[in-house]
Formats: structure tokens, sequence, C-alpha cells
């Protein structure tokens, strides 16, 4: 079985810590994304799971072995890096066959293995060519099946869609979903984007400066983020944030005032204290025009998508929100608009970026 543990996992480049204590597990067979702003540390952790970066302290654990002092070769993982790094001198053919070359494996073991990944991935038709002659998205899968035909316990994806035009990027995480199913192996994937993450994962972990801040589903977080970071990195377009202070609870509903006090908005009191600074967020779709919603504002930009209408708004307290609104809208820059929102669309996070306990 090729479960992954990592336990108090550090790693220092001198006195500057870029992993703070990562503790997680990955279950066999589990597509994990390790997601976050670029310098937050996934891609360093990453190599450190793979032997390609030392582990400052702390457990790598692969199956019943920890990897720590562990050879990158003797670990039973595979990585796809973001550049291809294929040979450009070998053919697609060779260039997957590379690695069972090396480790003596036979000819026709080999052959029938490199075949047979070149079923999988769908490019029989490519094992003559070489590099140059393939698009990116092609260059791409070689690089996969040289990976899958290594049979790891563990595959490492390092930004590997990161080069790609915008429509190859969709039709290549698509490939990596069936790819998953197919195999039913552990897959960890690196991406700074959220929409790779939320499309991909069964497990996603979310960092920033080298800190895990939340593990979960991908639903699991963009309906329950533990924290103001997670909440405002997950989603998309990005969720709105409005600060103020609880100026009175009546049973289970706050009015919160805005910085200028020029709205006050209602929203649920679990957790919270009258005199209380925080933040509400709410996202871009729970928003909708009303002419009696609590915010108001002026329109500064309209994007229209087709099947929605992405609008900018500034509100009346100085700060900038999105709507993102069903369908076709007529709404015009500079036009004064209302919008509400439901209680239950209301995220709600202390002067510490926390939710409140409730």
């Amino acid at each position: 079985m090729s479960q992954l543990t990592l336990r108090s996992v550090h790693k220092h480049y001198g006195e500057v810590e870029v992993i703070k204590g990562i503790d997680l597990d990955i279950a066999h067979g589990e597509f994990v994304v390790f997601v976050g702003p670029s310098g937050c540390g996934k891609s360093t952790l990453l190599r450190m799971i793979a032997g390609l970066e030392e582990i400052s302290s702390g457990e790598v654990t692969i199956g019943d072995r920890v990897v720590n002092d562990i050879e990158p070769r003797d670990r039973g993982v595979a990585m796809v890096f973001q550049s291809y790094a294929l040979y450009p001198h070998m053919s697609v053919y060779d260039n997957v066959g590379f690695g069972l070359k090396l480790a003596g494996t036979a000819k026709d073991v080999r052959d029938r293995k490199i075949r047979d990944v070149a079923k999988v991935l769908q490019m029989e038709h490519l094992l003559d060519r070489k590099p140059a002659q393939l698009s990116g998205g092609q260059r791409q899968r070689v690089a996969i099946g040289r990976a899958i035909v290594r049979e790891p316990d563990v595959f490492l994806f390092d930004e590997p869609l990161s080069n790609l035009d915008a429509a190859l990027r969709v039709d290549m995480r698509m490939e990596l979903a069936r790819l998953h199913h197919e195999l039913g192996a552990t897959m960890i994937y690196v991406t700074h984007d959220q929409v790779e993450a939320m499309t991909l994962a069964d497990k996603i972990v979310v960092l920033n400066g080298g800190v895990l801040q939340q593990v979960g589903t991908p639903l699991d977080l963009y309906n329950n983020p533990a924290n103001l970071f997670v909440a405002g990195f997950i989603g998309s377009p990005k969720m709105n944030f409005v600060t103020g202070t609880v100026q009175s609870i009546v049973g289970d509903v706050a009015q919160v005032a805005t910085q200028d006090s020029s709205m006050v908005l209602s929203v649920p009191a679990t957790g919270l204290s009258v005199g209380q600074a925080i933040t509400i967020g709410i996202r871009p779709h729970g928003l909708l025009v009303d002419p009696k919603g609590q915010l108001q504002g002026i329109v500064q930009l309209v994007e229209s998508l087709g099947n929605e209408t992405v609008v900018r708004v500034a509100l009346t307290d100085g700060t900038e929100i999105t709507a993102a609104l069903p369908g076709q809208s007529h709404l015009a820059k500079g036009a004064p608009i209302r919008l509400g929102f439901a209680a239950t669309e209301c995220h709600i996070f202390d002067d510490q970026g926390q939710k409140p306990a409730p």
C-alpha cells in the first residue's frame, strides 16, 4: 500500500525556515493537491518527499518505510516536472523507456511496458517521433508516460500544466483525472492554480508561508474555510471581504456597521459580541441585485460572459467587491447599485482572521 505520512517536517536554508512543521496523512490511491501562492513552500515540500531536497527534521514515510535517508531512485516515487525534461535526440519510445533501460529491464518486458503506457496515454502513433516534432501537450504526455512506466508507489507532479495554453490545460486536467481513475495510484500534485486544485483533487492541502492552513475536500474548503487566507484563496472569482464592527445583537442576528458607518449589515450572530471587529466574507455568486439590498455602491466594471455577468462594485465605504450575476445584464459603468445576500452566504472572521468559536 502506497500511503504517505509526514510528521513534523521542517526545512531550513541556513537560518531561514521555509517549511514549518507539516503533519499530513495521504491515503493509498488519493489524488492530493498542494496549493498556495508562489513561495509558500509547496514545491519544496514535494521535492522533500521525492528526496531531491534534504529534510531538516521530521519524518517522511512511504508505505511502511521511513525514507528520509533513502536515495530518490529507491523511494518508489516518480516525478513529473514543469519542464518536460525530455532527451531531444531520443524518440518518444526511447524517452519513455529510458529509466527501464538504465535499470536493466529485459528488452521484451521494456517493449511491452512502453507500448502499454502509450496505449493508456493515447500516444501509440507518436512513439517514433522526436520531442521537437511534438506539441506541448504531447510532450507532457511523454513525460507522464516516463513516470507511469516505472510503476511507482507515488506519482509527484510539480506544476506540470503551467507551460500549456488555457484550452490545452483544460484537456490535460481531464486526462490526468482519467489517468488517476484508471491507475488507482497515489498522486500528489503541486499548483498555484486553485481551479486545478478544485477540479482534480480528492483532498486539497493549502499552504502559506510554509505553514499548513487547511486540509480537506474541495467542497469542504469552499464551504467551510478555516481562516481568512483559505477563504480568499479558494474560489473563483475570489471571496469578497467587508470589514466592520458589531453594533448590536438581537436573537441570532448581529448588526454590523461598516468602517465609515455608511452601511449596516445583518449577519449571523454565532460567536460574536457587541463591539467586536470582524470581517464578513461573501462569495461573488452569493450576491444578487436587490433594490433593498444592504450593500450599496457604484458599478466600476461590467464583464459580460454570456452565461453570467461579472460586476465590479465600489461600495460606499470604499471597499471594492465582485458580484457574479446569473445570465446577461444591462448594468452600466457608473450606475448606482444595491446588492443583497442571504445569511447563509456569510463567512465571519475575527480580527485575527479566524472563525469565531461558536
